[in-house]
């Protein structure tokens, strides 16, 4: 499971797109809290702390406890906005989690010792990464970090199925079938333009003859 953060966060009564500029000038993000059968709740949170969380990797995937007030809400951030343009964190949503609470997250797949693949070291072959990221149910509370698939020993035509991934006890895959995570690709066959050289040809120009009464 990801390491958990603490983030303190201020309630906001006004919202709107007003409000939400205010906030931004103050290096604050507007944010929201919904989930658990509980009214939404409406937050601000710091800009910054936020930011390199977001792209520290794994933000979506990550419970965060967030202070409001002095009361402790544990979280699962759900989705993000950054404006189009600038590329800068503008809203995010939060859904509360508890010991309960069962969610659907993508969880990214690694793989290592691509030097033990014979497939790759001695034929020159590839990896092909068919899904980085999987998608599966599991309690909020246990969710995996990564996957991670050894190589070891694979050659050229080999595929890593659904069913090597290692799921931990709670958790479960979206998708039931035994899908390709990867496979190990030949090398690219070079390609040789061959030039053929046409055979030279004559062309004799015939003009008009015309006859002398």
């Amino acid at each position: 499971m990801s390491e958990t953060f603490t983030v303190k966060a201020e309630a906001r009564e006004q919202v709107g797109k007003g409000a939400a500029r205010h906030l931004r000038r103050n290096k604050m993000v507007p944010a929201v809290i919904y989930g658990d059968k509980q009214p939404p709740l409406s937050i601000a949170i710091p800009y910054k702390e936020t930011f390199l969380k977001l792209h520290a990797g794994g933000f979506k995937t990550t419970i965060i406890t967030i202070d409001v007030g002095g009361k402790q809400i544990r979280v699962l951030p759900k989705d993000y906005q950054l404006d189009p343009i600038k590329d800068f964190l503008i809203h995010v949503d939060f859904l509360r989690v508890s010991s309960r609470t069962v969610v659907t997250v993508e969880i990214p797949v690694h793989f290592e010792n691509e030097d033990a693949a014979p497939g790759i070291k001695a034929n020159d072959g590839s990896l092909n990464i068919v899904h980085h990221h999987v998608e599966v149910h599991c309690p909020a509370e246990q969710i995996p970090e990564a996957f991670t698939v050894d190589l070891t020993g694979l050659d050229i035509g080999d595929s890593i199925h659904a069913s090597a991934l290692k799921l931990p006890k709670g958790v479960t895959l979206t998708d039931e079938s035994d899908f390709v995570v990867a496979t190990i690709v030949p090398p690219m066959a070079e390609e040789v333009d061959e030039i053929e050289e046409a055979p030279e040809t004559e062309v004799t120009a015939q003009g008009d003859e015309s006859e002398e009464k």
